[in-house]
């Protein structure tokens, strides 16, 4: 076993070196006009989904799956940043880099928790053991320390789960372990598939995070539920057990599942003697192009929020030639209502707002531009009275030269809202709908456009759409459309200031 100064000298190296890395290339990143505001995204390079989120010594911290030295993916390291108030973000240093034989080649996603004063790092060791990344690699579960929540040590216990359990369960894909605390018991579930590619998800429990016993397989694929359950995530809601989940392989469905991979939930009742989760059917958290691998946290008050990789496994990422990639979903509250989860923004990111426009009562017929409504970074909140219309909605970062536009369209007939970004500038285009009833003859929505990328709060959070889009730098118009007479009851809008600070060592 190797000595523990022996580990923390070893990572320490590594971090130091991507560092340097991620410190030269920042302030070029930043002059990117697609460069996100008020979004959580890495200094430089690469990131994928979020990992570590947790409130710790009255801070939220957010570790997030980095590779250093390149914005495409690549061996994973944990990048790291922090938050009073989940509003204003600052960068740490690296926190996790793979420098051990049990995860020489990726320190994979997991997950965060407090233990006497001090903040435990659950994640997945990766080695790839052939060429085929698929079928050729091992994957163990494994534990780091930190005393002030930055610098974090690798135990000298690791891997602390070595193996997965015998049974119906693939033997390398294992992975992505989110632990909580029940009673007198640590508890943590791991995505897996069985042996012929069948989503689940495990449980295990610990007394003290360093032994931990296999209890169950807690939930697993029926019918179109895909081969393999990443990043899940286990938590109570309003007196409910939620298995948060992202499935791949979901077969599409009318007009639903039409992204690589899916992420939603199921609701029901862990017991906690048996390991069994008994649940209802799956439902989507996002109806858009971008949202994977989310991930909750409880905070001081009681709140469950909720944080997702803003993009999508083989999308284009036009970003990319800037030298970074990916990005954080704003902060979401969850609830539930009618026996559903409902997700909306956290009311801290109106300390962002700057510069507000309001309009009330407001006809539209055809189309229509409003004075004081335009802009590439924003918050924008309309409540709509259809009257007769059959299709309305709301046009954003439209430009009249190169014919760009975001389409958000609310059709009647059909009872869909639908996104449309076939125009909105590079990267890839296409359609998401997502079923939607008007409330009394009225249409909510709460639209947060951040320079590249949209999310679109349809009905209080009922349904929400997220997606990156890639307009002009110029194309900040937004317009107003009906087939028939339409009422904006009322209209408010604000310019949001910068919310991440660049990295400082």
């Amino acid at each position: 076993m190797k000595s523990f100064e022996n580990i923390k000298k070893s990572t320490s190296k590594k971090i130091s070196k991507a560092m340097e890395s991620v410190l030269n290339e920042q302030e070029s990143v930043d002059q990117n006009h697609w460069r996100l505001q008020y979004h959580v995204s890495t200094p430089a390079f690469w990131m994928n989904g979020p990992n570590g989120f947790s409130f710790y010594k009255g801070e939220y911290h957010l570790f997030y799956q980095h590779h250093p030295y390149s914005p495409e993916w690549g061996p994973m390291y944990w990048g790291h940043i922090k938050s009073k108030d989940l509003t204003y973000w600052e960068h740490l240093p690296i926190a996790l880099a793979p420098s051990e034989e049990y995860d020489r080649d990726g320190c994979f996603s997991g997950s965060a928790i407090e233990k006497d004063g001090k903040l435990y790092a659950m994640y997945t060791g990766n080695v790839w053991t052939g060429d085929n990344y698929d079928t050729d690699l091992r994957q163990v579960q494994c534990l780091a320390v930190s005393e002030d929540g930055v610098h974090f040590n690798k135990v000298p216990q690791n891997p602390v789960i070595d193996s997965a359990p015998e049974g119906d369960i693939h033997p390398y894909h294992f992975r992505d372990p989110k632990v909580w605390k029940k009673d007198d018991y640590y508890y943590c579930v791991l995505g897996s598939r069985t042996k012929d590619h069948e989503g689940q998800v495990l449980l295990y429990c610990s007394r003290d995070l360093l032994t931990w016993e296999f209890m169950n397989v807690m939930a697993k694929s029926q019918g179109n539920l895909g081969f393999m359950w990443e990043c899940p995530d286990l938590f109570s809601l309003d007196g409910q057990d939620v298995l948060v989940m992202s499935p791949q392989g979901m077969k599409s469905e009318g007009d639903l599942y039409h992204n690589l991979h899916q992420a939603g939930y199921v609701k029901g009742k862990l017991d906690y003697k048996t390991g069994l989760l008994q649940h209802e059917d799956f439902q989507l958290l996002d109806y858009g192009f971008d949202f994977y691998a989310p991930q909750t946290a409880e905070d001081e008050h009681g709140r469950r929020i909720m944080i997702a990789w803003m993009a999508m496994w083989e999308s284009s990422m036009p970003e990319q030639k800037h030298n970074w990639a990916g990005a954080m979903t704003i902060p979401r509250e969850l609830s539930t209502k009618q026996g559903n989860i409902i997700s909306k923004p956290i009311p801290e990111l109106k300390r962002l707002r700057q510069h507000h426009v309001q309009y009330k009562n407001i006809t539209v017929n055809g189309e229509q531009e409003l004075a004081g409504i335009s802009g590439d970074c924003y918050e924008l909140e309309v409540k709509i009275n259809a009257k007769a219309a059959s299709q309305f909605g709301i046009k954003v970062r439209t430009d009249n030269d190169t014919h760009q536009e975001t389409l958000l369209t609310y059709d009647r007939l059909e009872s869909l809202f639908i996104f449309n970004r076939d125009k909105s500038g590079e990267g890839d285009g296409g359609i998401r709908k997502a079923p939607v009833g008007l409330n009394d003859n009225h249409l909510h929505l709460h639209l947060f456009v951040d320079k590249s990328s949209i999310e679109v709060f349809i009905n209080e959070g009922e349904k929400v759409m997220t997606s990156r889009i890639y307009p002009a730098d110029n194309a900040k118009g937004i317009c107003f459309f009906a087939d028939q007479e339409i009422e904006l009851i009322t209209l408010n809008k604000w310019n949001l200031s910068k919310g991440v600070s660049p990295l400082i060592v």
